[in-house]
């Protein structure tokens, strides 16, 4: 294994395009984080399950905390943090299997996955539940970023034309 693996942003490209996005549909995006498209509970279930994928440990406490403050149990959050879905209510599992997969592909989901969400959830509510993602893909890669260049900076990599991902 590589000792520094997490997903993070390679190229400031990635992340300004992720953010170009937000943008592009702010007042929607805004919309979810009131919890007016989705409800805080399931938009933070959303945001655990896109975390535990990303690995990002900044994200993971401060989701929990929030999770915890829209009435999710410590045994839902902690089975998030695990990727377990067990406890989640059995209409929301399909997003989040589908928000696993969306991490799993950098925000990428295969046609087909994402036809079928829009089959379950219809167009508005598969956006919102987009947008959740997307905003928590950006707290989680932008977290492991920093994370990356302290890891560089703590190794004496900082600068070294030697450190990229041949040496990772």
């Amino acid at each position: 294994m590589r000792p520094f693996s997490k997903r993070r942003y390679h190229r400031v490209a990635d992340l300004a395009g992720d953010v170009r996005a937000l943008w592009r549909d702010r007042r929607q995006v805004r919309a979810v984080m009131r919890g007016e498209e989705i409800d805080a509970a399931f938009r933070e279930r959303l945001m655990l399950a896109v975390t535990e994928v990303n690995g990002c440990r900044y994200c993971s406490y401060a989701h929990a905390r929030a999770a915890l403050a829209a009435g999710l149990t410590r045994t839902d959050v902690e089975a998030l943090a695990r990727g377990d879905l067990d406890g989640a209510p059995p209409e929301q599992v399909p997003a989040l299997l589908y928000a696993q997969h969306w991490a799993e592909t950098d925000g990428r989901p295969g046609t087909e996955i994402r036809e079928r969400v829009l089959a379950t959830y219809g167009e508005a509510r598969t956006r919102a539940i987009e947008h959740a993602m997307r905003t928590i893909r950006i707290g989680n890669l932008t977290g492991n970023t920093w994370d990356y260049l302290l890891y560089c900076v703590s190794r004496g990599r900082w600068g070294d034309s030697r450190a990229g991902a041949a040496r990772e």
